[in-house]
């Protein structure tokens, strides 16, 4: 039988633990293990299929981790709430009031809801607020402005929404608000007004993302937010509205949206600039998101409406033990 030597023209170096700045291929013997390992190095994201939401549903928020996410709204039976554990979605609590169109940030035990579209459609803007408590929503402050299309971050005491679309009378505010567990008050505007926009971070380090433009034309802006005013970042490769996000001001995730040649396109943000990853499985707009950059979670969504929910690992290396048999 030929040796590893033999075939690859290189033997392989003995380290009694694994060592760094591996590259795509290498392989080497930890002595401290006595295990044969190999790396392999992606620059690239990757989506893998996760279990489908039992319902069916696009224009719907999200919140949580990969492994603890949550999803409620949108556009079919739209107060229904579902819990992910990383493999399946179970029914939580519903919705006291149902809505699409709405934002959502926090954890699964402690989820935040506001805004949407509200009862009976019609165009018409909510103000509403809800708390989840892992089991039950319950009444919070209202929003300021009432607002759907918008895009939210942070957690359910300290949250953030910004974005949106008022009608009537038709107008995208450009207040963000911030919430403090009771309450909402405004803070810095955007510097571009717009709606179907996506949303990651934190009350003190928020991003906002692409969306539409008051003439109906989708943009690559992107806005960070220090806790009291906006400044531009690097803009999105390319734009889209109707996206959704998962991640921080330093290290986001945006995925799905239109128009149709980009509903699988995903991009990292690095805090500067935007770069091109994986693309998801299925291709989508009006979808939510949760998690992190390297930890993401896709769901919901149309083109059409859909249960699919995907689980996206950001590049990295991983090491395998090598075994033979």
């Amino acid at each position: 039988m030929a040796t590893y030597k033999e075939i690859k023209g290189v033997g392989f170096q003995n380290f009694s633990s694994d060592p760094g700045n591996l590259i795509n291929g290498q392989v080497w013997y930890n002595t401290g293990s006595s295990v044969l390992k190999v790396a392999e190095v992606s620059t690239s994201g990757t989506w893998a299929t996760g279990g489908n939401l039992s319902t069916v549903r696009s224009q719907l928020a999200g919140a949580g981790i990969q492994t603890a996410g949550l999803a409620f709204g949108g556009t079919a039976n739209n107060v229904e709430t579902e819990e992910y554990n990383g493999s399946s979605w179970t029914n939580g609590g519903n919705l006291g009031t149902g809505r699409n169109e709405l934002a959502g940030c926090g954890t699964q035990t402690a989820g935040l809801a506001f805004g949407g579209e509200g009862p009976g459609g019609g165009y018409a803007g909510t103000t509403a607020t809800e708390e989840y408590g892992g089991t039950s929503w319950t009444n919070g402050g209202n929003l300021g402005t009432s607002r759907y299309r918008l895009a939210g971050c942070g957690t359910q005491t300290a949250g953030l929404g910004f974005g949106g679309y008022r009608g009537p009378p038709g107008t995208r505010p450009l207040a963000a608000e911030e919430y403090n567990g009771t309450a909402w008050t405004n803070g810095g505007n955007l510097s571009t007004g717009r709606n179907q926009l996506g949303g990651a971070g934190t009350q003190t380090a928020g991003l906002a993302f692409g969306g539409m433009l008051s003439d109906n034309t989708t943009t690559n802006i992107t806005e960070e937010y220090d806790g009291s005013s906006w400044t531009n970042g690097g803009n999105l490769n390319v734009s889209r509205k109707a996206l959704a996000a998962a991640g921080t001001q330093t290290a986001g995730l945006a995925f799905g949206g239109q128009p149709s040649p980009n509903k699988s396109l995903t991009e990292e943000y690095d805090g500067s600039s935007w770069t091109n990853s994986g693309n998801m499985g299925t291709g989508r707009y009006q979808l939510a998101g949760a998690g992190t950059q390297a930890a993401g979670l896709a769901f919901g969504g149309a083109s059409p409406d859909t249960a699919a929910t995907e689980e996206y690992t950001g590049p990295g290396t991983t090491i395998e033990t090598v075994t033979t048999s």
